[in-house]
């Protein structure tokens, strides 16, 4: 038994947005965030003694667009520090197709649609199926 060797990762690594749809995208999702999350998911920030999130926002990781929320500790040992905790990725499949994951509690991305066209794709981030947990 072979350990530890090279496999071909195959034709998955160089599917990426050209850099003139990879803008576009990057809009559409920012609208989402500003016109749709923030003001259903978290309307005004109100501080706990616990984490509590301060923010949603977005940001590319290779060829996929994760949905971040920003927490911050009220703990007394750590108060004021934050973290991001993603929610849910659109991964660029090819021109104007994406599947969407959500980001479980185990840490791992669950694929839960695929080959959807970018507006399906943003429709189901904005019905809150999946996220932001709040």
């Amino acid at each position: 038994m072979t350990r530890g060797g090279w496999a071909y990762a195959g034709a998955a690594m160089g599917r990426k947005p050209k850099p003139e749809e990879k803008r576009l995208i990057t809009e559409a999702c920012e609208r989402l965030i500003a016109e749709q999350l923030l003001p259903r998911f978290l309307p005004r920030i109100e501080p706990t003694d616990y984490n509590y999130p301060v923010g949603i926002s977005g940001k590319w990781h290779g060829n996929k667009y994760r949905f971040v929320t920003r927490y911050r500790s009220g703990f007394t040992d750590n108060q004021g520090e934050e973290f991001d905790a993603p929610f849910a990725r659109l991964e660029y499949v090819n021109t104007g197709h994406f599947d969407v994951s959500w980001h479980r509690h185990t840490g791992e991305w669950f694929r839960v649609h695929t080959h959807l066209s970018l507006q399906e794709a943003l429709d189901l981030v904005a019905s809150g199926e999946f996220g932001p947990h709040l």
